[in-house]
């Protein structure tokens, strides 16, 4: 019989600040679960989704609360979408991964995660400090960038970036910072200096602003889009960003990235700021996506041993939560 032993909170530091158009964090928490059969144990991590109200704490209350079936496919219907079920989802996984001596990936039919390239993330600032910031990372290997706009300025952060890693690729997300904006024209205006992909320009509930919005780039939906069940309203969208979290999962993400592409949607796989204990497994959906934005373990002071490391720009899967395995 499987249960819970654990669920609690961990306080992980930001390296200097990460800054969107929300506000500024210097730490992140974040929730850890560990489940067990009486031989062997599981942990996922998630990372609560602040913008819709969920908090570390209540996270763990509902981790503590839950009194349904302890099954991966069980949860989709028994518990709501979010972190908390993204933890136990996670740890599910690993407690199958460890009962049956395989890894996670091939218990799911995927191929062995190999070396990605992954987005590095750009925050909020102003044009000569963005400008730095990019040079910094282009320096470091990275050679796609994701570019944190805010609405106001967002042409003269982006032409600063540009200057500062001119060969980089370069994607922004506006986090619906441009509710009040001309979309088609501000993405043209990026699009001229590069930019490739435009993140949740309106905000969530306001998806039909994109009718008839003709942008040179993809627009993608990231707080318009958690499940499959969000699919059918997201058709002014070219792509889908899958973030376990919003998710509530590797279950439900794998079979969100799978339901995408049927319906002909780019995918993109992005993750909340957290530890490589919560990345991992969105490394495994990541396999093949448009678009990798995976930095939330690197933007940390520090990380859990046997993370995932970076090497040239490119993500080295790790031999934390049996990627290695």
């Amino acid at each position: 019989m499987i249960r819970l032993i654990s669920a609690t909170v961990e306080r992980w530091p930001v390296r200097g600040a990460f800054i969107i158009s929300r506000g500024a964090k210097r730490h992140v928490d974040v929730v850890v679960c560990t489940v067990s059969d009486g031989a062997h144990e599981g942990r996922g991590e998630g990372t609560a989704i602040y913008y819709e109200g969920e908090s570390a704490e209540g996270c763990v209350a509902a981790l503590r609360s839950y009194a349904g079936p302890m099954e991966r496919e069980a949860l989709l219907s028994h518990m709501p979408r979010g972190a908390a079920r993204n933890a136990l989802d996670c740890a599910l996984w690993d407690l199958e991964a460890k009962r049956a001596g395989a890894p996670v990936w091939q218990l799911a039919g995927l191929a062995k995660p190999q070396p990605m390239p992954t987005a590095f993330t750009i925050s909020l600032g102003d044009p000569a400090t963005m400008e730095a910031d990019a040079r910094a990372a282009a320096e470091r290997g990275f050679a796609l960038l994701k570019c944190k706009l805010t609405g106001e300025g967002d042409r003269a952060r982006i032409a600063a970036v540009r200057q500062g890693a001119p060969d980089a690729r370069l994607i922004v997300d506006a986090n619906e910072s441009w509710h009040d904006r001309d979309i088609a024209a501000e993405a043209a205006a990026l699009a001229a200096l590069g930019v490739e992909m435009v993140e949740q320009p309106v905000l969530h509930g306001q998806e039909g602003r994109l009718s008839g919005v003709a942008s040179p780039v993809p627009l993608c939906a990231d707080e318009s889009c958690h499940t499959r069940a969000d699919l059918d309203r997201l058709g002014d969208f070219d792509a889908v960003n899958i973030k376990l979290d919003k998710a509530g999962g590797l279950t439900e993400a794998l079979a969100l990235r799978a339901e995408a592409r049927a319906r002909g949607f780019r995918v993109m796989v992005g993750c909340m700021l957290g530890t490589s204990l919560g990345i991992a497994p969105a490394a495994l959906v990541a396999q093949g996506a448009d678009w990798i934005d995976l930095d939330g373990a690197l933007l940390l002071a520090e990380d859990r041993a046997g993370g995932l490391t970076v090497e040239g720009g490119m993500l080295q899967p790790g031999t934390l939560w049996g990627l290695g395995r």
